[in-house]
């Protein structure tokens, strides 16, 4: 699965370098294997986020983008989408994606986390219950896709941020720069995120493969 989150990642136009970072050896050696660069982190990283911004400190990438190692279906252009949505708004520190709800059991399903944007496209929350709540029977409702891009120097400050109840409550590592008062802006998509969960999920990812039904692009 790492195998191909990485190859996918490196399909998109605007990465000039993909790094996988871990702290776990045993991921190290996977990837040494396929022949990606790797970067060992520090074990007490509360996320993601902080274990790239550790990763980060060492380059001199203006944008970062935190591509989850769970995501063996990525698709590259939404990887250069959020990227470029920071390219064109250098003051906004944080970009990530939505896509509409179209199957009503995933609103209800707390590993799909839901947000809601204001008129500008920028994050109001994200929750794994249900949002907003559809009392007239009209709303529509999206899913968050687990891709960031951070401006360098945000990304570097991100771990100093405190953590908040609310972080603490959905164990969304997101919900941290919203709770600090900083903006995220979010860009619609119409790539179906299958990331792997459960073994479920793993099992139907690979089903996928097996059967031929994923397009990869060049």
């Amino acid at each position: 699965m790492l195998q191909h989150v990485y190859e996918r990642a490196s399909l998109a136009r605007y990465l000039w370098k993909v790094v996988i970072a871990t702290d776990d050896e045993r991921i190290a050696a996977e990837a040494r294997r396929f022949g990606a660069p790797v970067r060992m982190t520090r074990e007490d990283h509360l996320s993601g986020t902080d274990r790239v911004a550790e990763v980060a400190a060492g380059e001199d990438a203006s944008i970062v983008v935190n591509i989850q190692g769970d995501e063996p279906l990525i698709e590259p252009g939404t990887i250069d989408a959020v990227a470029l949505a920071l390219a064109d708004d250098a003051d906004m520190p944080m970009s990530t994606l939505k896509k509409q709800i179209e199957l009503p059991a995933e609103l209800a399903n707390q590993n799909v986390v839901k947000v809601v944007t204001d008129h500008r496209g920028r994050a109001i929350y994200f929750s794994r219950s249900p949002i907003p709540y559809d009392r007239g029977g009209n709303a529509v409702c999206f899913k968050h896709i687990g891709l960031y891009a951070y401006q360098r120097e945000f990304l570097l400050g991100y771990s100093d941020l405190p953590v908040g109840p609310l972080e603490r409550a959905e164990r969304l590592e997101q919900l941290r720069a919203l709770e600090n008062g900083h903006a995220i802006t979010v860009v619609e998509t119409e790539f179906e995120s299958l990331g792997v969960d459960t073994p479920e999920d793993l099992e139907h990812v690979r089903h996928l493969f097996a059967s031929s039904s994923v397009i990869h692009h060049g």
